[in-house]
């Protein structure tokens, strides 16, 4: 049975933009995200990112380009002697009814169902509402960081009663911390 902490990807491994992350030039590390994951590794946890792409169904990037950005961002992990085990996106728009969009939990039960994750036992680290909401929906287990939308979402959501970080790296440490 394999240990899993899913990560939403943009905001909380990276930059987030209003624009999108198009390019791997503009796919930009957050300060610790990629320490974090390595102390996630070196503690026994594997890594799959979760991520909604709307920017594929709007055209502003591809499938091959999306690649590329994954490939510098497993890359820079990498050198920093992590690893991320599986990477799992949405390439629907936001106005489609499919079932992986976040807050759907789709592509988290396929990460399980793929991994033999046990969902209750697992975090789910995000900036947004959907991804607590996606983390919910299957007994995962959800944390905040306040990178990215996540300062908006504690605004928007004052008594959050789930944990909450500065960072995915603070997280990472109070994950390892709890062993």
């Amino acid at each position: 049975m394999s240990r899993f902490v899913l990560l939403d990807r943009d905001g909380v491994i990276n930059e987030d933009s209003d624009d999108f992350i198009k390019s791997p030039e503009e796919w930009q590390p957050i300060v610790g995200s990629l320490e974090a994951i390595a102390l996630l590794n070196a503690h026994g946890y594997k890594i799959a990112v979760i991520t909604n792409q709307s920017g594929l169904a709007r055209g502003l990037f591809d499938v091959a380009m999306l690649e590329k950005i994954h490939a510098k961002m497993c890359r820079l992990v990498s050198a920093k002697g992590g690893k991320i085990d599986a990477i799992y996106y949405c390439p629907h728009g936001a106005d489609s009814a499919c079932h992986c969009r976040k807050p759907q939990p789709g592509l988290l039960e396929q990460c399980a169902a793929e991994h033999q994750v046990t969902l209750t036992d697992t975090f789910f680290i995000g900036d947004s509402l959907r991804d607590l909401q996606a983390a919910l929906a299957v007994n995962a287990k959800p944390m905040l960081v306040k990178t990215g939308k996540g300062k908006k979402t504690l605004t928007q959501l004052p008594n959050l009663n789930i944990p909450v970080f500065d960072t995915l790296y603070d997280a990472a440490n109070h994950i390892v911390s709890g062993q």
